[in-house]
């Protein structure tokens, strides 16, 4: 080789490892102008930098110039169009060469494989095998296990295992480590520690697949023994044992995990960062979390989008939201996962309309979500019981074609069955193509929330003749719809059969089931019966559950046994005052109503006060009991008036032991006739236009007056009115509600 071909040789190499192509263009001409009949050598070299540049068509152009091109040239052409996926030039090129040799075979093998061409690649490779074994070779074996690892063909895998031992390659690692690879992939350990163990010479790479696939497949012990046998680790190896030990729920040893590898003085990277910051948030473990968070800052990771992202949702499981938006709004640059994991942490926090917001603020920067975050952000309009937001919601799952994906649709159900639309659900239920458990437990649950107890048994019964197993929320849904429909016996059925043949063991949703489903059907001592034989003691809205049903019952005794163990449990609870005041009103012991209201004042105890909201015009309007604030109290209070007379010529009459003050009884009408949800009703009546349903939200339980009172505006209306209270749904029309006064 010339002295100046090797010089151009050198700045060709340079411009390789600077991705400088303005240079190796420039270098080009000044081989056209110097050089009149270039080497052979050198005009590979030449295309090969083209190549590894990104620039095919100079690469092409190079070789169609070259006077005499030798086996290499064609080799390096061939391996371009190969790795740059174009297939068909890949082809042409491999058809023309006169001479084909091992490398050849692989390269079109390999072009096929990256291009997701499986079938193809097999048949190339079954044509090599006929041109003649000589061409194999350690990169065409390791090409073809990728291959049927990444296309899940074991059979293939193994038929390729059976050549590279028929061959003798077996000791070879860069053929060991992607068969390990493919028998851990597919669950095969022992297939796969059997080739471990068979290889001489083992480097890290081997060890650090050898340890992911027993991570995967659960086997912990046998992966520490192997990871600490090793007498050399990378940053890999311990990436991977603390991700496999986050991924098997063993985040605590992560996190010690951690600190051994930061005293050793490994480089930990986004991966390290974002494995063990998911352990912290597992473990609502904030003080490590922080001390990781002042690590990250000082690394070069602190601006890293994939570590932003799961710094959010660390502090968001921790319910640290104000640390996740700080992390949000200093990140300088953001991908869909960022701005999911700050929407599903406001979410998850309760914080449903900043859900929302932050999604119509991703919108705005142009970022297109996912089914991830699209799902998740309907459910934050599930839980404001915003139908008319989730509906848009709902367009753009079907104009995106993510209506495809289960967490969508099944967002969608849980949406249309808690905003009362239980025909929509069911609808589209209905079209979905493939359901899971959620999709049925989504609309197992909505029907049984409105009330709807034949539905839900049906529906529950249908799931498991398909072979569905249900889960915890399955039941609670079922057992809230025998609650609410009265049906004890087949309760009981239900909640025996969850724990005898589903394994499930009961949490205290389930036992609070079972405490309504006895107190509602008044069967208050049996209920007490439950409790004593419980496992554990009710939680608060267990024993809230018990003293509620002893108010609508008038049952003291054991109101005040449940009203003692709930204000023991939760001293500022206000339910145990408060409901324990409506069973002493009701029975006329004001003296008794007055003592409460003094023992909740000297502990500090504050009412929950009462509201109900409802939206129009993209507006939600708040009302309280007698409330005026509003810019239409004047019409509100009017329209109340006329439809309290058409009201009393209907039959109706004032229930005034919802009332629990001592005072007149034209008082005690008036204060009825304000309470917020008819504030709302009356305001729904004046501006939502008739033909649209009235939707109210009320953040307690509805009082039996106001049940009672819009049963009859309903009637007198003709207008359908849906309240949603803290317990329920109910869909009054034609002076009929959908509980059937069961509630």
């Amino acid at each position: 080789m010339s002295s100046c071909s090797n010089y151009y040789t050198s700045w060709l190499k340079f411009c390789c490892g600077n991705h400088n192509q303005t240079l190796a263009k420039t270098i080009h001409c000044f081989i056209l102008k110097t050089l009149v009949n270039p080497e052979t050598f050198f005009s590979n070299n030449l295309i090969n930098t083209y190549s590894k540049l990104g620039n095919i068509r100079y690469a092409r152009y190079v070789f169609d110039s070259m006077p005499q091109s030798n086996p290499f040239s064609w080799n390096i052409i061939l391996s371009a169009y190969s790795k740059s996926g174009q297939v068909s030039n890949m082809q042409d090129i491999f058809n023309r060469m006169p001479n084909r040799d091992g490398v050849s075979w692989t390269a079109l093998i390999s072009g096929y494989a990256s291009s997701g061409l499986g079938v193809e690649a097999v048949n190339a490779f079954n044509l090599m095998l006929r041109d003649g074994v000589f061409n194999l070779n350690r990169i065409t074996f390791s090409t073809m296990l990728i291959l049927s690892s990444s296309q899940g063909c074991i059979d293939l895998g193994r038929q390729i295992h059976g050549q590279i031992v028929k061959l003798g390659f077996e000791s070879y690692l860069f053929v060991g480590s992607p068969l390990v690879d493919m028998y851990c992939k597919a669950g095969l350990i022992y297939d796969a520690k059997m080739v471990f163990d068979e290889v001489p010479e083992r480097n890290v790479v081997m060890y650090n697949t050898m340890i992911t696939g027993l991570l995967r497949c659960g086997m912990i012990e046998d992966s520490k023994r192997l990871f600490y046998s090793m007498t050399e680790k990378d940053s890999i190896s311990w990436t991977t044992m603390i991700t496999g030990l986050t991924q098997n729920g063993l985040d605590r040893e992560a996190i010690d995990l951690l600190r051994d590898m930061r005293m050793q003085g490994i480089t930990m990277d986004q991966y390290t960062f974002g494995s063990v910051l998911t352990a912290c948030g597992s473990l609502l473990a904030l003080r490590e979390g922080k001390q990781i968070h002042a690590f990250i800052i000082r690394t070069n990771y602190k601006d890293n989008v994939f570590v932003g992202s799961a710094l959010i949702d660390m502090y968001c499981k921790c319910k640290s939201i104000t640390y996740a938006e700080a992390v949000f709004k200093r990140m300088t640059r953001k991908n869909v996962v960022s701005w999911t994991a700050m929407l599903v942490g406001y979410g998850q926090n309760g914080y449903s309309e900043e859900a929302v917001s932050v999604f119509c603020d991703m919108q705005r920067h142009g970022v297109d979500p996912d089914d991830f975050t699209l799902g998740s952000v309907i459910s934050s309009c599930a839980n404001l019981a915003s139908l008319e937001e989730g509906s848009q919601f709902h367009s753009r799952a079907i104009v995106s074609g993510l209506i495809s994906f289960l967490s969508v649709s099944n967002a969608l159900i849980t949406l249309y069955g808690k905003c009362g639309s239980i025909e929509d659900a069911r609808r589209l239920f209905d079209e979905m193509k493939i359901r899971d458990e959620v999709s049925w437990t989504a609309l197992v649950s909505g029907c049984a929330q409105f009330g709807k107890a034949d539905g839900t048994i049906d529906l529950f019964e249908k799931m498991v003749a398909q072979g569905l197993k249900p889960d915890g929320v399955t039941f609670i849904g079922v057992l809230s719809a025998c609650s609410r429909a009265g049906l004890v016996e087949k309760g009981y059925q239900y909640f025996e059969s969850m724990v005898k043949d589903y394994g499930i063991v009961p949490n205290p949703d389930h036992y609070t089931c079972m405490i309504d489903l006895l107190s509602r059907a008044g069967r208050l001592e049996e209920a007490r019966d439950f409790i004593n034989k419980m496992p554990f003691q009710p939680d608060a809205i267990g024993w809230s559950t018990l003293l509620s049903s002893c108010r609508l019952q008038g049952n003291m005794e054991i109101g005040k046994w449940a009203a003692e163990f709930l204000q023991e449990l939760d001293p500022q609870n206000p339910a145990s005052y408060v409901l324990l005041s409506s069973i002493y009103a009701a029975k006329g012991k004001w003296q008794n109503v007055a003592q409460l209201r003094r023992e909740m004042r000297n502990r500090g105890v504050r009412k929950e006060p009462g509201y109900s909201w409802i939206k129009y015009k993209n507006k939600v309007h708040v009302f309280s009991a007698d409330d005026q604030s509003s810019p239409f109290s004047d019409q509100i209070y009017a329209e109340l008036e006329k439809i309290h007379y058409k009201m009393i010529e209907e039959g109706y009459a004032p229930d005034m032991s919802s009332v629990l003050h001592d005072v007149k009884e034209s008082e005690k009408i008036k204060m009825l006739n304000y309470h917020s949800e008819r504030l709302a009703i009356a305001f729904g009546l004046l501006f939502i236009p008739s033909e649209l349903p009235i939707r109210i939200i009320k953040n307690l339980r509805v009082c039996g007056d106001c049940h009672n009172a819009t049963k009859y505006i309903s009637k007198i209306t003709r207008r359908e009115i849906l309240v949603r209270d803290a317990v329920r749904y109910h869909l009054f029309r034609d002076g009929k509600c959908s509980c059937g006064d069961f509630w």
